[in-house]
């Protein structure tokens, strides 16, 4: 399952982060988020826009399109 198919409020586990560019990877690990991490959807905003998602207590926007290529198992 990809990150971008879970539904607002719903918790995920990542499991691969790979598959997006070495930039947002890189971004990522800065703010805690890697293999292994919970996290919540809270918004998906209308239109193809980007994700809100919430882990570790701070909240991340992310675009959608790249939240497409990061996969997750609900937890």
């Amino acid at each position: 399952m990809w990150l971008s198919e879970i539904k607002p409020g719903s918790k995920a586990k990542i499991t691969d982060i790979t598959q997006v560019t070495e930039v947002v990877r890189r971004r990522l690990l800065d703010m805690g988020i890697m293999e292994g991490t919970v996290v919540c959807m809270k918004r998906l905003l209308p239109f193809g826009g980007p994700c809100a998602l919430e882990a570790s207590g701070q909240w991340i926007g992310i675009r959608r399109r790249e939240a497409g290529l990061i996969q997750v198992e609900a937890v």
